[in-house]
């Protein structure tokens, strides 16, 4: 999870980014694992099929945290039209007080924590049971790491395995199996700020490599996979030479098993742009990443670019449906939402949080959410590119449109209000007629329909012929935002 800090504006340290081969970009058999996609590597290929990834999952201690049912959250996120969710490896656990967040299932009940290191017969773990031996597996954890990922698979839920997080406060840093409190190794009598470091780490560096090559080994069978570096590395004294070198073990250990997951690096928090990209990360993660200017500015790069988490702009659903639909018609090809809702005991995702909590989530985004994945799989959507060169027309102020094209022949429109408020989103009517979108088309027939995002549901339907040039498409009523598709007919 992010500190309150992450409000600030920093950009954070620019990340590495995988030069593809002629390997990566071959099609390969459904059951090769989560790949770039051949045909436009700002999407992904899964079991055969173009896809982008847009979910709105739990906070991360699905497998962590025992007593969440695991189970019945991949079944809710599967029902409800999401694809994908991120969980942490167990190297970083949070103090039920992390973050103001009500019932955080990333703050395990004591004695409820589990991990990849075995327990040592030596009590004093600081969140109960006995501490910590880095130099043994505990075979329950890898039990239940292997079943949550087999039970995801099943639902065709994309895992993102998170490995390492920063420790934001010394609270968090005291919970921690690597700290020298809580392991019989003698290591880890370092300042929390230390411990990514290839110098400094208290000889931490061989326990983080052994733990990765264990994980890859693990999971190695799975196709419904890929592997984060760090969470918000840009925090904590998370050194790039250090991410470097993991990027490095993960790909070492895969390559001496014969399996290739993708890699993500956490890029920054808001926007940054990539200057060095490193040769094993295939995919580009930034958090809050509203307006989604971050995607512009790294698409040439040709890696999947990410919205891997949101938060910060209060509990409604507005801000976060519109966050999704801004960045995936800006051509990102992941969109991850922050959901409180599922918490330990209501894994259903129906949890009714207060109003303190930093983010959102509840039933009713992940059906809006559902309705950006349907629109935009019902497209050709590989063969589309942002291109804002075709829209034309007069706003009001603070209004945005956006297009997602396959030239001459498809166009997806998206036009929200509300970006002047980066908090939260103050409900804006429109009246029918206010705005008029003039796209550049080629000549042909078209049937276009303007549609509701909140609902899923056609507002305004046309059809009809043009010669080639600009032609005015008028937006019915609306409430925040709308949609636009045309489409050439054949």
């Amino acid at each position: 999870m992010n500190c309150v800090r992450c409000l600030s504006r920093g950009l954070g340290q620019v990340a590495s980014v995988l030069v593809l081969t002629a390997s990566w970009v071959l099609a390969a058999p459904a059951a090769a694992p989560l790949q770039l996609h051949p045909d436009n590597p700002h999407y992904f290929l899964f079991r055969g099929k173009p896809t982008v990834l847009i979910t709105s999952g739990e906070h991360y201690g699905a497998v962590l945290n025992l007593d969440f049912n695991y189970a019945r959250y991949l079944e809710t996120l599967e029902r409800e039209g999401m694809n994908g969710t991120r969980t942490w490896a167990g190297a970083y656990c949070e103090p039920p007080s992390a973050f103001n967040i009500a019932s955080n299932t990333l703050a395990p009940l004591p004695g409820r924590f589990i991990c990849p290191w075995a327990r040592s017969g030596e009590p004093g773990y600081v969140n109960g049971g006995n501490k910590f031996d880095l130099t043994r597996w505990d075979p329950a954890y890898f039990e239940r790491l292997k079943d949550f990922m087999q039970v995801a698979a099943k639902h065709g839920v994309i895992v993102e395995l998170n490995l390492f997080c920063p420790f934001y406060e010394e609270g968090m840093w005291r919970l921690s199996p690597m700290n020298a409190l809580n392991n019989v190794n003698q290591v880890g009598a370092v300042a929390r700020t230390n411990v990514y470091t290839l110098d400094k780490h208290g000889g931490l560096l061989r326990f983080q490599e052994a733990m990765v090559r264990q994980l890859v080994r693990e999971l190695k069978d799975f196709d419904n996979l890929y592997y984060e570096i760090c969470n918000e590395p840009y925090f904590g004294g998370v050194t790039l030479e250090w991410q470097h070198h993991i990027a490095g073990v993960i790909r070492s250990a895969g390559n001496e098993l014969g399996v290739r997951h993708l890699i993500s690096q956490n890029i920054a928090n808001h926007q940054a742009k990539v200057e060095k990209p490193h040769p094993e990360v295939s995919i580009l993660n930034f958090h809050y990443a509203a307006p989604p200017d971050t995607v512009a500015m790294n698409y040439h790069l040709d890696r999947v670019i990410g919205d891997n988490e949101t938060g910060f702009r209060g509990t409604n659903d507005a801000a976060y449906r519109m966050e999704a639909w801004d960045f995936i018609v800006a051509g990102g090809g992941l969109f991850n939402n922050l959901d409180y809702s599922f918490i330990a005991g209501r894994e259903d995702g129906t949890f009714l949080y207060p109003a303190s909590q930093p983010g959102g989530g509840s039933p009713t985004l992940r059906r809006q959410l559902r309705v950006l994945r349907e629109v935009l799989e019902g497209f050709d959507f590989i063969h589309m590119r942002p291109d804002p060169s075709v829209l034309r027309g007069t706003f009001p102020a603070g209004v945005t449109a956006r297009a997602l094209v396959k030239p001459s022949q498809d166009y997806l429109v998206y036009i929200r209000s509300g970006l002047g408020d980066p908090k939260r989103v103050r409900q804006t009517r429109f009246k029918g007629g206010e705005i008029v979108l003039e796209l550049e088309l080629p000549g042909g027939t078209f049937h276009a329909e303007w549609i509701d995002p909140k609902a899923g549901t056609p507002v305004k339907r046309d059809r009809f012929a043009h010669t080639a040039g600009r032609r005015g498409f008028e937006a019915p009523a609306f409430e925040d935002d709308i949609a636009l598709t045309v489409r050439k007919n054949n």
